[in-house]
């Protein structure tokens, strides 16, 4: 690992091993992802008056937002206001929220709430017609608005795809996105992609366009459990570090802490059960029926996640045991059925009854609360690239994400992108840029995984990278990260083979590719800082830590290291291309050498 304090050209040059593109479409904007973040950017920039063409990795409804349960949160109650929901906001993000970021949020989110539901949502209301509003972790008001119980994300999702299907946005589903290219400049050019199965489209292709909004929600799929869909495998923060983009807060994963446990060995998405339950009263309790979340924090249950998690674990640690309970069989059938059917159905089709035994339940991988470095209007340090969801790292959710922020998030970050995309056109008018070639040698100059290096990963994450941490279990999944790839470099040099192109070999490249990154901030950061837990620095440590790491791909696949204070988080971004950057703080000496 290297450290640096300036900058470097944008790109790296490093591309997936990929056939040359087939066909393409033009546009003003692509749009990467069909989440609330993916779909909400697309809809403005449409209404705007943009070529918008949409690119989702499967279907449009089947990314992360449709399996949000609790709901969104915003200042929309009687008595509420966006200063409350900010205080709650930064004490989850533990010293490391941007509070501009924060302000921008509150502030903004009850009006985007109430766009989204001219768009077509519908939220569940009381009996006098005002919104249902619950209360989650960390919250001190009920300011969750959720529909049908606890299948908000679906009903978001329908509403979104409802609405660009009616308004006849161009749409490219089954598509993974490769990487992003560039014009002689440095700037954005459009995107490769990979369209899987028949269509209009199909194989390597690409979208040009001076303007990419990364929506590719998150990297779940890093970890062997997870409560995120099989498409999470981390592929728009990979190819934003092949960009040559700045990412920041890759250790700060937060682990959900009420995931419906189906034994040791249970891998890929798990079922969530939702914080929404202890907001209306479930209790954690062990085998004996202890409630022991009591006494630790003011809010019990309802503690931020990364309390509750911790808490869970300790007392895990404390019994020996394999998880513990949320039991809520004093809400009875009629709440279980009418609040959280979702969630009761997923519990009895796993042999569970809620209503009549408590639930078995532990820690799973949940939300990457960093991602690829914006500033306030969505844009990364590439010029024409942006991010926002659950892939972007906009300063909002710091060290924790506090329940419900990240739908809120996703939907008032995309419209401040399709608003600066807007004013850009009216100021300077969007110019057509023709993409550098990409190149295709006879042998690629660096390796695609095998597919099976994904559980291989998965498992090397889950073993010293997951909720609790060390320096020695990084270690040791730095160095077998590292064993990975050497592997497949070896074989590529020695025989000039690499794995065969393809969906599963570029899924498992772009999951090593953030796994180096997450594991190397997380032996960075030498304290424990809400969802980074270090069990051999158990303090949190605002004198050396209250800052961020920021981590860009060199072009020899050495991570370039600086660290930020939260003042300074929004990125200095390049007005000219291939200038250099503020690279911040170095890392310090004994740092680099790891």
């Amino acid at each position: 690992m290297t450290a640096t304090g300036t900058g470097t050209p944008t790109g790296t040059g490093i591309r997936l091993h990929a056939p040359a593109p087939g066909w393409a479409l033009t546009a003003d904007v692509v749009v990467v992802g069909s989440g609330v973040a993916g779909l909400t950017a697309a809809l403005r920039c449409e209404a705007a008056g943009l070529r918008t063409v949409v690119v989702t990795k499967a279907r449009l409804d089947d990314g992360s937002t449709r399996w949000a349960q609790g709901g969104i949160a915003a200042a929309l109650g009687e008595g509420d206001t966006p200063e409350q929901h900010l205080d709650d906001t930064l004490v989850a993000g533990a010293g490391l929220c941007d509070e501009d970021a924060v302000r921008i949020l509150v502030t903004e989110g009850p009006d985007a709430v109430r766009r989204l539901i001219e768009t077509g949502a519908h939220f569940d209301e009381s009996t006098e017609g005002e919104l249902a509003l619950a209360r989650e972790g960390g919250h001190h008001r009920r300011r969750i608005a959720h529909a049908g119980g606890d299948a908000t994300g679906a009903e978001i999702s329908r509403a979104l795809v409802e609405a660009v299907r009616a308004r006849g946005l161009r749409t490219v589903e089954n598509a993974l996105v490769l990487d992003l290219l560039t014009d002689s400049d440095g700037r954005t050019a459009g995107v490769t992609l990979h369209v899987m199965g028949e269509g209009q489209h199909d194989g390597v292709g690409a979208v040009h366009a001076p303007n990419v909004v990364l929506a590719t929600g998150g990297m779940g799929q890093v970890f062997s459990a997870t409560t995120n869909p099989s498409v999470s495998t981390g592929d728009g923060v990979a190819l934003a570090l092949r960009a040559g983009a700045e990412v920041s807060d890759l250790e700060f994963v937060q682990f959900h802490p009420t995931v419906l446990f189906l034994g040791p060995d249970a891998e890929g998405q798990q079922p969530l059960v939702s914080e929404a339950v202890r907001g209306e009263g479930a209790h954690l309790v062990d085998a004996d029926g202890v409630r022991f979340m009591v006494g630790q924090h003011e809010l019990a249950e309802l503690a931020p996640r990364d309390i509750v998690a911790k808490g869970i674990m300790r007392r895990m640690q404390e019994q020996d045991a394999e998880h513990m309970y949320l039991d809520a069989r004093h809400f009875g059938a009629d709440m279980w059925e009418h609040r959280f059917p979702t969630i009761l159905a997923a519990c009895r089709a796993h042999g569970i009854d809620p209503v009549t035994e408590p639930v078995p339940v532990a820690p799973a991988a949940h939300y990457a609360s960093g991602g690829v470095r914006t500033d306030a209007r969505g844009r990364t340090t590439v010029p024409g690239l942006y991010a926002c969801g659950e892939v972007a790292c906009t300063g909002v959710h710091g060290a924790n994400r506090l329940a419900s922020n990240s739908l809120l998030e996703g939907l008032v970050y995309a419209e401040r992108i399709a608003a600066d995309i807007a004013r850009s056109r009216s100021e300077n008018g969007l110019h057509a840029r023709v993409p550098v070639p990409v190149p295709h040698p006879e042998k690629p100059a660096h390796p695609l995984l095998a597919p099976e290096a994904r559980f291989a990963i998965q498992r090397i994450m889950t073993e010293g990278a997951g909720v609790l941490r060390s320096a020695e279990s990084l270690a040791t999944a730095t160095g077998r990260l590292q064993q990975l790839h050497t592997d497949a470099r070896d074989a590529l040099d020695e025989n000039g083979k690499t794995s065969e192109p393809g969906v599963d070999t570029w899924e498992a490249t772009n999951l090593l590719c953030v796994a180096r990154v997450l594991v190397a901030a997380a032996r960075l950061r030498e304290e424990t800082r809400g969802c980074h837990w270090r069990l051999d620095h158990a303090d949190r440590d605002d004198a050396d830590w209250r800052r961020h790491i920021v981590v860009r791909l060199n072009p020899d696949r050495t991570l370039a290291v600086h660290t930020t204070d939260t003042a300074d988080f929004p990125p200095t971004l390049q007005q000219t291309p291939g200038s250099p950057r503020p690279g911040g703080t170095p890392v310090p000496q004994r740092l680099q050498e790891q």
